[in-house]
């Protein structure tokens, strides 16, 4: 077998991965979630540090560096316990590589993400996760721009984006926008699969 390239040498900022998911299952789902009202963001926890999804763990001790999510154990959140689509998408990640954070973002109707950059979620970088998004409710006029150029994700795909780069989010819908993040562990599995959609939309 060949050794793997590295894909930090070759991997733009922005891949479509070769997943797709059910539209209507996951915006029925997302709907019989208990939602708070909330004003222009919001997120909820589907997975997320062992200690904070159930209090009555220990809390770990200080690490050096808590990039690359070794510095705890992960659970699901009992809202992804009863949502047995998204449970689906996450265990479908977990059998290739260590998942941490799982959320679901929400953008209020015209609200606007302003430019920012996320320091530990991209391939290039050594010791970190990586994020991958996948859009719910992404209606006509919501636009994430990365590197000054808009990413054209559509609901059901799953995108690897460079978040180390700028970018920023505008909602220019009527609708809230929701996306879920995937935070997971970059290994060669997902890695291969990163860098051969990358070389497929290159193509």
């Amino acid at each position: 077998m060949a050794p793997l390239k590295n894909p930090t040498e070759i991997v733009g900022d922005r891949v479509k991965l070769p997943f797709t998911f059910d539209v209507e299952q996951m915006q029925q789902e997302y709907k019989k979630l208990t939602l708070r009202n909330f004003i222009y963001y919001d997120v909820l926890q589907l997975r997320g540090p062992a200690h904070i999804i159930d209090p009555s763990l220990p809390i770990p001790p200080p690490a050096d560096d808590y990039a690359d999510g070794s510095w705890t154990d992960w659970l699901n959140s009992p809202t992804l316990n009863s949502s047995p689509y998204f449970t689906g998408i996450v265990d479908k990640f977990r059998e290739l590589t260590d998942v941490t954070l799982v959320r679901l973002l929400r953008l209020e109707p015209g609200a606007v993400v302003k430019e920012h950059t996320d320091p530990t979620l991209g391939l290039q970088i050594e010791k970190s996760v990586i994020r991958l998004t996948i859009p719910i409710i992404n209606e006509p006029g919501v636009e994430f721009i990365l590197n000054g150029d808009l990413v054209p994700m559509v609901p059901g795909e799953c995108w690897y984006l460079r978040l180390t780069d700028p970018h920023r989010v505008l909602n220019n819908s009527n609708k809230e926008r929701v996306n879920m993040s995937i935070d997971m562990i970059p290994n060669d599995a997902i890695k291969a699969i990163i860098m051969e959609s990358h070389e497929a939309m290159s193509a």
